[in-house]
């Protein structure tokens, strides 16, 4: 592809450039793979690189520190102690103990045991009292995996403790050889609250996203790793076991089990990827237009209008998208109507229509969603519209610029300047937009060449629909299901990762400020 230099750029045609951009994009993403990998690279050498750092900084500690650093090395804390740090010694002291304790009484256990996933299963044995057999339940899958993956957990937060209670030795050391005093327990308290305090109000949230959201990630992903489904929950029907990268060889297999998972994992991303664009545009530009009509000059009872379209927010969607769903069904007030008025014959099945991949579902689907997301985007608009300085459009209409040319020079760039964060989020969220599809279609119409893959699949599903699919029923196969999540991931990422990057809100701070 040829290279245009700045000044040939702008004597370029609009056509020439939207083509020119549209290729350099295109063109420029193996240079951004690539890119991205060298980052990769470079990363895990920095890391290798601050690893020997650490060891060497550790070893050079102990030849050089006293006994009482030599000491904590084993005991934590007693640096700390033996120095007067009261405060932090206990506590140092208190973490190895409960993490020795800890791991005595169940770490080994959920340790030795993660490598299996269990080995004593349901089985039957003989019950003298009840002269009966009955069913004893053994290992259980799910508690080794979670539990495996906590004390894996654990063991670097001790780690990195440890690590801690080494530095605070050596910087003991260094401060008192230069003849000023150590920190005592009220110092300590009262930094916690001062200098400190931003440690403090992080501490909480930090932990609460490493349990609820790093562990529950990294327990999904190991998930895809196993069998774990209906026939095998890991406890009360049969253990599941790891199974290495089947279930990804499963999903993109172009035959498995006289399944073509592949090709219905290609057309579902496909039109999860065309329903978040049209989804995420259609809502911007349109709720953009009502905005701007409702704030034109000249244009009474502004308040009414707007109330009329948050109404249409106001409604939870489980009610509004269930009651829509229902308008358009067969036999609903639509086709009551058109077939009233007679405009057509015989009612048109909305939801049931399969003809050109379920066409009619799908526009059906993307118009309702015009109706739900219109008022959110009118109401952000109304806001930043607000806000752009009147001056810039008299001195545009004294130049001689007419509507269209205000909008597509002043009030579009603007727009796109200030809400370009939010249309990554906007097109994320709609890639993993459940209610609407569920609520309207349920991925209706059914795809007859995919029915045998897991879920029923239909060709208004989106990713996140047919994972749920997946686990829903008497099969309930989590594992797949997890790979489809960790693909979404990857697809998500990826996404976001580029278009972040060309956002201009990200690459020209400068222009609006």
């Amino acid at each position: 592809m040829k290279h245009y230099s700045d000044l040939e750029y702008l004597k370029l045609s609009k056509g020439k450039k939207l083509g020119y951009r549209v290729a350099s994009f295109f063109t420029g993403i193996p240079k951004a793979i690539w890119n991205f990998i060298k980052k990769i690279g470079n990363a895990l050498k920095g890391a290798g690189l601050k690893v020997a750092d650490e060891a060497k900084d550790i070893v050079g500690t102990f030849i050089k520190g006293d006994w009482k650093t030599k000491v904590s090395y084993l005991i934590m804390g007693f640096g700390c102690l033996a120095r007067g740090q009261i405060l932090r010694g206990l506590l140092f002291l208190l973490f190895e103990i409960v993490f020795v304790g800890y791991m005595v009484l169940y770490g080994v256990y959920w340790l030795r045991m993660l490598p299996s996933l269990g080995t004593v299963g349901p089985h039957e044995e003989y019950n003298e009292i009840y002269d009966a057999y009955t069913t004893t339940y053994g290992d259980n899958s799910f508690k080794i995996l979670l539990y495996g993956v906590l004390t894996i957990f654990f063991i670097i937060a001790f780690l990195y403790t440890w690590r801690v209670n080494v530095k605070q030795n050596k910087l003991a050391e260094q401060i008192l050889r230069s003849g000023k005093k150590l920190k005592s327990g009220k110092d300590d308290l009262r930094s916690l609250v001062d200098d400190q305090f931003h440690k403090t109000l992080l501490a909480l949230p930090l932990t609460g996203i490493l349990i609820f959201t790093v562990m529950p990630i990294l327990f999904m992903i190991l998930v895809a790793f196993t069998n774990y489904d209906g026939a095998h929950d890991g406890y009360y029907s049969n253990l599941f076991t790891w199974v290495g990268l089947k279930n990804f060889n499963t999903l993109f297999s172009w035959s498995s089990g006289g399944v073509n998972y592949a090709a219905t994992f290609g057309e579902i991303l496909a039109w999860t990827l065309m329903w978040a664009f049209f989804a995420t545009f259609t809502n911007y530009f349109l709720g953009m237009i009502v905005a701007m009509m409702i704030n034109k000059k000249g244009i009474r009872v502004k308040k009414l209008w707007r109330t009329i379209l948050v109404l249409t927010i106001a409604i939870p969607q489980f009610i509004s998208l269930l009651y829509v769903s229902k308008m358009f069904a067969k036999n609903g007030i639509v086709n009551g109507f058109l077939m009233n008025m007679g405009w057509i014959d015989k009612a048109i099945d909305f939801w049931g229509e399969t003809a050109n991949h379920g066409l009619l579902a799908r526009v059906t689907v993307i118009v309702i969603n015009i109706w739900i997301g219109i008022p959110y985007l009118m109401l952000i608009a109304t806001g930043i519209l607000m806000n752009i300085p009147a001056d810039l459009y008299e001195s545009a209409k004294i130049d001689g610029a007419n509507a269209w040319q205000q909008y597509t020079k002043i009030t579009l760039p603007y727009m796109l300047f200030i809400t370009g964060p939010y249309l990554l989020t906007s097109f994320t969220g709609n890639m993993n937009n459940f209610n609407v599809i569920y609520l309207l279609t349920g991925g209706a119409p059914t795809n007859a060449a995919a029915s045998g893959a897991a879920g029923s699949v239909g060709f208004t599903d989106l990713l996140i629909t047919w994972l749920f699919k997946i686990t829903m029923g008497p099969e309930s196969q989590y594992y797949l299901a997890s790979v489809v999540g960790i693909m979404v991931f990857v697809v998500i990422a990826v996404i976001s990762l580029i278009v972040y990057n060309v956002l201009p809100s990200i690459k020209n701070e400068e222009d609006f400020q």
